[in-house]
């Protein structure tokens, strides 16, 4: 059974900070780059509602169910987002990767893969997960594809399963992937991440990320044939 606490991770540009009371001014920058709060589609908190925001996600932690962070970009050294395990169930060993936002001078750039990366590495490798699940809004088109390029499949739609302040969100449904890393669909993303040439901002995106020396000697039953690569 899986236990999860709070630690800082970092790597490949970034860093994912516990999320305490004291980051409350640099998210609220953060979700300011963008207005953020504007698209309906998403939960990011408005600079009157990050308090309320950090509030619930500490509760979440507190009651078992959540593991918050803010996304630090280390070239700037500012906070630029946050993301958290949510949906924390220890006796399946199941995370699910959620609550992501980035701002708007951020998205397209190497943040988001950098910190799936470091998310999924942590969530297979040290605490032991076999399936890490991730949703997003039926219209946030945009999220869904990034979730596809890490190698998560679809895994269907929920509707009205939650109240998290976002009504008319609900009522579209959210699309739900997987990756399982004991059927090798959840290698596909685990195994291979990229921060493309070409697409950053700064010389440390440039590069391929391949972690699967590390997993292929901890999961020595499933060859490269069982358990694929990610597609382009």
């Amino acid at each position: 059974m899986i236990v999860v606490s709070p630690t800082t991770l970092e790597g490949h540009g970034v860093r994912l900070e516990p999320l305490t009371t004291a980051h409350a001014s640099d998210l609220s920058a953060a979700a300011s780059d963008g207005k953020l709060w504007e698209l309906w589609f998403t939960s990011v908190p408005s600079p009157e509602k990050v308090d309320a925001y950090i509030a619930l996600a500490l509760a979440g932690y507190e009651a078992g169910h959540m593991l918050p962070w803010v996304v630090r970009d280390l070239a700037s050294n500012r906070v630029v987002g946050s993301t958290r395990y949510h949906d924390i169930v220890p006796a399946v060993n199941r995370v699910e990767i959620g609550y992501t936002f980035y701002a708007a001078s951020m998205q397209r750039s190497h943040v988001n893969s950098a910190c799936k990366l470091l998310l999924l590495a942590h969530a297979f490798d040290d605490i032991g997960c076999d399936v890490v699940g991730l949703r997003t809004d039926n219209f946030n088109f945009r999220s869904q594809k990034a979730i596809e390029g890490i190698g998560a499949k679809r895994d269907g739609v929920i509707r009205h399963h939650a109240a998290r302040g976002l009504p008319e969100s609900q009522r579209h449904g959210q699309q739900r992937f997987l990756l399982h890393r004991l059927l090798g669909d959840g290698h596909e993303g685990h195994l291979r991440l990229r921060l493309q040439p070409g697409r950053g901002r700064h010389e440390h995106e440039v590069g391929y990320i391949d972690i699967r020396d590390k997993l292929i000697k901890r999961d020595r039953k499933f060859d490269l044939k069982t358990v694929g690569c990610l597609g382009r």
